[in-house]
């Protein structure tokens, strides 16, 4: 299989599938020195892994992270402290697959000759023939995203420390759209959910607040705990994580739904289980806003910034990807979405920002605004008309699979992810192109 790794200098390699034995991240480009724990990887992919509520599939997997390579075993030499700091080798990680049961893959392999419509299933028949990966979808599940929230707190980690911070929400959910709000309070909501996930979530206190799992640990040791935690699975679905309104109280966000408008969270849950309860699924909007990108970060022609963004695509729930004013450019005259420009104290400012934040694909320093597209479920619990896909003959489908309600709730924090992604390799390759250059540039005051 090709496709499967993304960047040039921070080069992301993803493999595995929903009912294989895990999936792995293979990150090239991860600078020596940094301090990266499992507890950090997780505190993210806690945000978008499954069994967390109504608006969620049942599917309990703890996706707990395992550190494989990477890092120093011990102090090197003498004198050094750099036992578990990267050492600039591909850096790997592990996701184990501990909520595998053979009823549900029964229920798979019975509906496995009838594609679902709106899904992979009937075109990766088509590619890869008898041998498709097709139990609980394979690589073409949703649960190949969790690479791509591992690869990604990696990669925030590091654009934190350039001082570049990425936000991503729910902007619309079944036809509800949240109002308009300044960036920084956005970004406040969305910290305070972060924490609330993870103060609440069962596994963070079970694995890393008990210790469980260290970073001194070996592997084997490591996998043993992960052993027990797998037989402990049922136990912890039966455990209430936390108290709804209480939770809503002291955080002030909607404990399901990352929206930073409460109000609209609440009538967006609401849709949401409505439509479910009708047999149906939903979607929405996600939109991602990043800040401290510098002016000029980006390359010309065929890897502008905003079309490297464009790649966002490539998460398969996604059907559209909106920069700045998006669509509605259409309906515009220039005069209104150009966004003018003024000096104040020495520095540019806009205006406005319905360009994004880039413009002939560079970083004009503004924030950079981005909007996804997210489509209804393709799994869902009404008859639809489908085809057996071996012997071409028309068919039914009635799904019995467990499933989302809607993929917007849990797909925020993997367009999170990606964009750090994409701008780290795009910020790599910008401060060595002008490391390279400054040799041979006379003074100024743009370039130093």
């Amino acid at each position: 299989m090709l496709g499967c790794s993304y960047g040039r200098v921070f080069r992301t390699t993803v493999a595995g599938g929903s009912y294989q034995e895990g999936l792995t991240v293979h990150l090239q480009g991860v600078p020596p020195g940094m301090l990266i724990t499992e507890e950090r990887i997780y505190a993210d992919l806690l945000l978008r892994k499954p069994g967390q509520g109504e608006l969620a599939s049942p599917r309990r997997e703890p996706d707990i992270p395992v550190i494989y390579s990477g890092v120093n075993a011990a102090d090197t030499m003498e004198g050094f402290e750099n036992k578990g700091y990267t050492n600039g080798t591909p850096f790997v990680i592990l996701i184990p697959n501990l909520d595998r049961h053979f009823e549900h893959i029964e229920q798979y392999r019975s509906t496995n000759r009838t594609p679902r419509p709106g899904h992979a299933s009937y075109a990766s028949y088509r590619k890869y023939g008898e041998w498709d990966d097709a139990i609980g979808a394979g690589f073409f599940s949703g649960r190949y995203t969790s690479t791509i929230v591992a690869a990604g707190a990696v990669a925030k980690q590091i654009l934190e420390a350039h001082g570049i911070g990425i936000c991503a929400y729910v902007k619309e959910a079944a036809g509800i759209r949240a109002p308009e709000m300044p960036a920084e309070a956005i970004s406040k909501q969305v910290a305070a959910f972060k924490r609330l996930r993870r103060d609440h979530d069962l596994l963070y206190k079970m694995v890393y607040r008990e210790k469980r799992i260290t970073p001194e640990m070996r592997f084997l040791e490591k996998m043993a705990v992960l052993a027990e935690i797998e037989k402990q699975i049922p136990e912890l679905e039966a455990k209430k994580a936390f108290d709804f309104e209480n939770a809503k109280a002291e955080y002030g966000v909607d404990p399901l739904m990352n929206c930073p408008d409460v109000e609209t969270a609440e009538a967006m849950r609401r849709r949401i289980v409505e439509i479910r309860d009708d047999g149906d699924s939903s979607g929405g909007v996600v939109e991602v806003i990043v800040t401290g990108v510098p002016a000029g970060l980006g390359e010309p022609c065929f890897e502008k910034l905003d079309g490297e963004l464009g790649r966002m695509m490539s998460i398969g729930t996604i059907k559209a990807v909106e920069i700045g004013a998006g669509l509605t450019v259409k309906d515009m005259r220039g005069s209104e979405c150009n966004d003018q420009m003024r000096a104040e104290g020495g520095k540019v400012v806009f205006t406005s920002n319905n360009a994004g934040g880039i413009t002939g694909g560079l970083a004009t320093g503004m924030p950079l605004v981005i909007r996804l597209a997210v489509k209804p479920t393709p799994t869902i619990a009404k008859p639809q008309k489908t085809i057996d896909k071996v012997s071409i003959e028309n068919a039914e489908l009635a799904a019995v699979t467990r499933r989302d309600p809607t993929i917007v709730a849990r797909v925020w924090p993997v367009a999170e992810a990606f964009t750090a992604l994409i701008l780290l390799d795009q910020y790599m390759l910008h401060l060595g192109s002008r490391a390279l250059g400054k040799p041979f540039h006379r003074e100024s005051k743009v370039l130093g």
